[in-house]
């Protein structure tokens, strides 16, 4: 059995097909979906979702940027605030943006909890995109 898979971004499909796994970064961890899962709705963080399509060894990565995933009756719908399929990525460009990003975070101030958070988030949408990408991160 299968899965239909769509993920869904204001401004596009991001991927809309079958697969036979998924793997989604949720807001408390890593959630795995096979057929037959029970209805499910999950906020998801930002991170990489892994596919694996229908009858293929090779996962796919999609950097995702938050938002929600729901599964009912071997169908997962996950709506997000922006997503890319990892071979869409530039590696090169998406390091360079990873490395700016902890840059960034490592310069804000200590007192300043609101440019904290938005270089963290920053930071996070980076690294979901390098990783994406084939990217290595060390933490």
């Amino acid at each position: 059995m299968t899965l239909k898979v769509r993920v869904i971004a204001s401004n596009k499909t991001v991927w809309d097909s079958v697969a036979d796994e998924v793997i989604l970064p949720s807001t408390t961890g890593q959630l795995g979906i096979l057929s037959g899962h029970a209805p499910l709705l999950s906020a998801l963080d930002i991170g990489v979702m892994q596919v694996r399509p229908q009858s293929q060894k090779d996962w796919l990565p999609i950097a995702l940027m938050g938002g929600f995933a729901e599964v009912d009756a071997d169908e997962v719908t996950i709506l997000v605030n922006g997503g890319e399929v990892g071979t869409n990525i530039n590696k090169e460009e998406a390091e360079k943006a990873y490395k700016q990003a902890e840059d960034r975070l490592g310069k804000v101030s200590a007192d300043d909890r609101e440019e904290q958070f938005k270089a963290t988030q920053a930071l996070k949408r980076a690294r979901a995109k390098f990783q994406a990408a084939g990217g290595m991160v060390q933490r």
